[in-house]
């Protein structure tokens, strides 16, 4: 361990106590990190390099002058989450996501929760992600969001926190999967010292969940991409290779007598569940924008006739949208009757003026976020931000208000990552993956961003930051 390792004492250490001291369930990795050679580590982690170069694992960085793709950084150092940790975030989790499909149900159906006055109906009505092509419509086993990214932190206090809740196309479960082929080829004896949770069964058990999206017996399944130029591209070719099924593109699909048929070498063959990697706005040009090329003509009427199943269904974006985001904690209570496991972040509605006032005074202390923006894209961190971006944001809320939510700058908990100096902490996240089928199910732990810049608190890959393999321990640490 590098000697010169320092913690800061208001952050949460994922591995060291305050003192310098291991945490119990990072006793074995520990005790290997101090016998290891580490000019060794050095040189495995030139050839994780190497292979995940070999193997085209490359995420876009938008903006960056470089090139539009570069290879996302692997960090050795694992993340560690102890056995009854990961039960109560399953739990939570698993909590979380049927309040969630409740939630998608009723807006479309009955609006329970609207007429309740729980949350305004103007925020989902005419919220940009809610699409009236879906109202009424009955789906399979009434699930909307078939595969959930829960983006979760965990705050100095030691606690876990929600974060944000992804229900479009949720990314990142490719480098989840890698990162631990990429482990255990390099380190062997790290799992045959002690019980390390799998996760190689996340792809049978997507393809499980999208077979039984589908009311009929064995429904073919395909996944359709918007292409290769797409930022997440090799995590939609590295699922449908890993699930044994088709990768689509639009050109590939094509509406007759009210199904989706795929063009293959034998003739046309019938599509019963597509598992879309394509916003809703470019899924079907006569439906949505007519411009779109990455969506098929006639998908939504299909659809809306119970003749093929789409994952994530359509309109699930109100769903993810930070606006609706706080009401979380309330859809768990009205549509379950129980108290939240997991906590959101304390959160403010920039729409609201009173909130809004409050969020101006003390803009230098908060992170603001566009309601519909993703990737880190959008944000203004305060308390790193420069005088004119502060003045840029506030000239942005005041004209604008509704497309922003503010948050408390969460102390994201660290964890020693390699950077040139050595090991040194950097403030990570956690993404697990929820699929829901006939059941909730999830591989335990998830994929670990960290932000490779020093203090940066920015973790999305889409920006430069970095992953980590995550173990979930089966077995308590004594």
């Amino acid at each position: 361990m590098n000697q010169s390792y320092e913690i800061a004492s208001h952050f949460y250490d994922e591995m060291l106590l305050n003192d310098g001291r291991y945490r119990g369930h990072y006793r074995e990795y520990w005790q290997w990190l101090q016998q290891a050679d580490q000019q060794a580590i050095a040189r495995k982690r030139e050839e994780a390099e190497l292979l995940f170069h070999r193997l085209g694992i490359t995420f876009n960085v938008y903006g960056d002058d470089g090139g539009a793709e570069r290879l996302i950084p692997f960090d050795s150092v694992p993340r560690i989450i102890p056995a009854s940790e990961w039960a109560m975030l399953d739990k939570g989790i698993r909590q979380r996501v049927q309040a969630l499909n409740a939630f998608l149900h009723d807006i479309y159906h009955d609006q329970r929760i609207l007429k309740a006055g729980i949350i305004p109906a103007e925020q989902v009505l005419v919220n940009d992600q809610y699409q009236p092509c879906m109202q009424g419509l009955n789906l399979h086993r009434n699930l909307y969001a078939h595969i959930i990214g829960v983006d979760m932190v965990r705050n100095s206090d030691g606690e876990y926190y929600v974060l944000e809740d992804n229900l479009r196309t949720p990314s990142g479960v490719s480098y989840m999967l890698e990162n631990r082929r990429m482990m255990m080829r390099l380190y062997p004896e790290l799992f045959a010292d002690q019980r390390i949770a799998p996760v190689e069964r996340y792809p049978s058990l997507l393809l499980q969940t999208l077979r039984e999206s589908s009311p009929i017996n064995d429904p073919v399944v395909v996944v359709l991409t918007p292409g290769r130029f797409n930022s997440a591209y090799f995590e939609h070719s590295f699922l449908a290779q890993q699930m044994g099924v088709e990768l689509v593109e639009s050109a590939d699909l094509f509406v007759k007598n009210g199904a989706v048929l795929m063009r293959t070498t034998a003739g046309p063959c019938k599509i019963d569940v597509i598992y879309r990697r394509v916003d809703d706005a470019f899924l079907d040009p006569l439906a949505f924008r007519p411009d779109s090329m990455l969506g098929v003509p006639g998908l939504l009427s299909v659809y809306r006739a119970g003749n093929v199943v789409l994952a994530n269904a359509i309109g699930t974006g109100v769903a993810d949208d930070k606006s609706i985001y706080p009401y979380v904690p309330e859809m768990v209570r009205f549509y379950l009757g129980e108290d939240p496991i997991l906590n959101n972040v304390p959160t403010w509605q920039c729409r609201r003026p009173d909130e809004l006032s409050w969020v101006l005074a003390n803009l230098e202390k908060l992170v603001v976020k566009e309601v519909h923006g993703a990737g880190g894209y959008g944000m203004l961190i305060g308390p790193v931000a420069s005088k004119q971006q502060l003045a840029d944001f506030r000239a942005l809320l005041l004209a604008k208000p509704h497309n922003y939510i503010a948050q408390n700058t969460l102390a994201l908990s660290t964890c020693p990552t390699f950077v040139e100096q050595g090991l040194a902490p950097r403030h990570i996240d956690l993404r697990p993956f929820a699929l829901s089928g006939a059941a909730i199910r999830l591989v335990p732990g998830g994929l670990t961003r960290v932000a490779l810049t020093e203090g940066s608190l920015v973790v999305n890959s889409s920006q430069g930051g970095g992953t980590k393999d995550t173990w979930v321990l089966e077995d308590d640490a004594c």
